[in-house]
């Protein structure tokens, strides 16, 4: 939903809708919403996701909500309140335009440790976003997770090149490490139609989030047709 609201916020207003969006997005394939609210508001506003959670509440029951943030204490109480099915951590480097890497674990496990607790404590399930290191899994799953969500930025932008062989690899090979930890496997950044075509049959593979891609590709067939691109891909 990041990028809708981006749209809406430029002109101050409520166009578009996002919670019609979202009924669209819904009805058209859409499996789960996610938004990711940033300490500057850019996109998804800080008074968003409790609307948007309430939306789909009394609207779409089954549909699980996801709320991606940086580990600040202001928007861990927005989460613990509002009690999303998910909850992804997030790293956030000031002034970045996007996310550009993963949590550097066990370095930093530290000062997730009391907030996974807390959310899990909660009722959330945890992911955690990283870097397609293999090596990473273990600690991960040390912090008591429930699941890892793989920065696929570079897998995303190495498609069509050399580098694809071994961007894909690290994919696949972290995907396959944090299953055998018992952990369930999300992956997100920069996926689109063309380049899930290099996840498939990644049976460890639970999750996808994609933004960008979907309101990118709406632009040129529209949002149903985009979404359903997606969805075609993804079987």
């Amino acid at each position: 939903m990041n990028k809708i609201a981006l749209l809406r916020n430029s002109r101050g207003q409520n166009q578009p809708d996002l919670l019609v969006a979202i009924d669209k997005i819904l009805k058209t394939g859409g499996d789960g919403i996610t938004v990711h609210p940033r300490m500057d508001q850019r996109h998804i506003l800080f008074r968003d996701p409790a609307v948007i959670a309430q939306h789909l509440a009394q609207n779409h029951p089954e549909v699980e909500f996801n709320i991606e943030c940086e580990n600040h204490p202001f928007l861990i109480d927005m989460v613990e309140k509002i009690r999303p099915a998910q909850c992804t951590l997030v790293p956030v480097d000031p002034g970045e335009v996007t996310s550009s890497h993963g949590w550097d674990l066990p370095r930093q496990s530290k000062q997730l440790k009391n907030t996974v607790r807390r959310l899990k404590q909660a009722g959330i399930r945890v992911s955690v976003f990283m870097d397609p290191i293999p090596a990473m899994m273990q600690a991960a799953c040390d912090l008591g997770v429930d699941r890892i969500e793989i920065y696929t930025g570079p897998y995303a932008n190495a498609w069509g090149t050399p580098d694809f062989t071994r961007e894909k690899a690290a994919v696949w090979e972290t995907a396959t490490e944090a299953a055998r930890l018992g952990l369930g496997v999300n992956a997100g950044h920069d996926l689109n139609h063309h380049n899930l075509s290099g996840l498939a049959g990644l049976t460890a593979l639970n999750e996808v989030s994609i933004g960008h891609a979907i309101v990118v590709r709406a632009l040129d067939v529209g949002l149903p047709a985009a979404i359903a691109e997606l969805k075609a891909a993804l079987q």
